[in-house]
């Protein structure tokens, strides 16, 4: 809690008075009453008048600090307060395509098992003698070697992180990656790969790498240690969320002992294309009350209408959980992978949300202006 000044100082505290901020928890105790009260420095009165309006809340009342009754019971006060916390020194564009880091492989190798479809690899690159550092949900760019057809040097392609700000050694000397193989069939039949993904998947240890980033706001981990985070990937869509169970299990870092939900649900077309998946179902073994698994496997499992279990049939399955669990304000939910995957997901949250008279696309986008909704398809 800030502490206040005298009555001319800037170092004042106003208590915002605020309702609309998010109505679907009905067991707090804030939403019970209809309000939320914000404690808000002077200088930052204007901002957070601009970020009420923007997350859809009104305010109905602004009183000094020294003004509310001081009688009031402290433990109910305490529960009447809502702090923000604004994530701050989000590292962007520190290498640019102009003047990238050039990084050596120190690691490649496959992620599919035998019999499984398509190459995917995962790859770690050294960052000694440079300055990149990251935050779990960034991407990075890679300039492949070489020139395109009309003679002029490759465009960078984007790849997310697949590691935690710390590498997958702990030093903050590495990133990882997670990269599959593009192929397909031109309109004459042709195979066609990839340029950046080919490059990727076939370069060699000890290589040197132009990378330049990182980059992206929208994929980030909360802070909140208590947060349940609600995670929806297809293939290599797994990278960013490797990043964040990694983080939230495997480092235990002092700055960082999550103790709340994470739910992964993840699209894989067969048994021997779950990526990572020794890593993940011994994290699911350790941490039973705090990391949930939940497969959808295409080509082996079938849906309630006998047709293939894709990733948004699991949401359908669960719809009224994830709802639930979706209203609780410490909830973020991120989706990566396929665009396909966006319409299903979307179609089963509304059959759950329009149960309680809500309209799903309209909570959606409360949603989206609170941060707590984060997608990055393809």
């Amino acid at each position: 809690m800030y502490g206040s000044g005298s009555e001319n100082s800037d170092s004042r505290v106003f208590v915002y008075e605020v309702v609309g901020l998010g109505q679907g928890n009905s067991k707090s105790p804030v939403r019970r009453s209809g309000s939320v009260f914000i404690n808000v420095p002077k200088e930052r009165m204007n901002q957070e008048v601009q970020r009420i309006t923007r997350l859809g809340g009104r305010i109905v009342s602004i009183k000094p600090f020294n003004d509310i009754n001081h009688s009031e019971p402290k433990q109910e006060k305490t529960k009447n307060m809502v702090h923000t916390q604004e994530k701050k020194d989000i590292p962007v564009n520190i290498y640019r395509p102009n003047k990238p880091f050039i990084g050596k492989c120190t690691e490649n190798y496959p992620l599919v098992a035998e019999g499984g479809i398509g190459i995917v690899q995962h790859l770690t690159f050294d960052l000694s003698g440079g300055d990149l550092h990251y935050l779990e949900g960034q991407s990075i760019g890679i300039i492949p070697p070489g020139i395109d057809a009309d003679g002029k040097p490759h465009k960078l392609r984007l790849y997310s992180i697949a590691s935690t700000r710390h590498g997958d050694h702990g030093d903050d000397k590495t990133v990882s990656l997670c990269v599959r193989q593009l192929e397909y069939k031109n309109e004459a039949g042709e195979t066609i790969k990839g340029v950046c993904s080919s490059y990727l998947c076939n370069i060699e240890v000890g290589a040197d790498i132009a990378i330049t980033g990182p980059v992206g706001k929208e994929m980030l981990l909360p802070d909140d240690e208590e947060a349940t985070i609600i995670m929806m990937a297809t293939g290599t869509g797994i990278a960013p969320f490797r990043a964040f169970l990694w983080r939230m299990f495997k480092e235990q870092h002092e700055d960082y002992k999550f103790k709340g939900l994470a739910w992964l649900i993840f699209g894989i077309p067969q048994t021997p294309n779950i990526l990572y998946k020794e890593d993940l179902e011994k994290l699911q073994a350790e941490f039973p009350d705090n990391f949930r698994l939940t497969y959808a496997i295409s080509r082996e499992q079938q849906n309630s209408k006998g047709g293939r279990m894709y990733i948004q049939d699991r949401v359908a399955e669960n719809a009224e959980e994830i709802w639930n669990l979706v209203q609780k304000e410490s909830t973020h939910s991120y989706m990566c992978g396929l665009r396909g995957m966006e319409g299903g997901i979307d179609e089963a949250l509304a059959a759950a949300a329009i149960k309680e008279g809500v309209t799903w696309s309209d909570y959606q986008k409360q949603l989206k202006k609170a941060k707590r909704w984060h997608v990055e398809t393809y």
